[in-house]
């Protein structure tokens, strides 16, 4: 996760809509609108809503995959 040390909280899972976090002591300031980078737990909802998803791989990027709403699907 990103920025490191961010924890979730144990009532929620990564990938609601409001996912909380916990932020560590020494994490810099965040503002709204600031990135944070997870593993989602639902790739469904991703999937629904991009056209394509970022590989990453070791901490750099590996490739580039399309969903099937990239691929001109949808299941209803």
């Amino acid at each position: 996760m990103y920025p490191a040390g961010l924890r979730y909280l144990s009532l929620e899972g990564a990938g609601e809509v409001q996912t909380p976090f916990a932020l560590p002591e020494d994490c810099p300031a965040l503002n709204l609108s600031d990135p944070v980078f997870l593993q989602h737990a639902k790739a469904g909802e991703l999937c629904e809503r991009f056209n394509d998803l970022w590989l990453v791989k070791d901490g750099k990027l590996a490739g580039q995959a399309k969903t099937y709403r990239g691929e001109g699907m949808a299941f209803l």
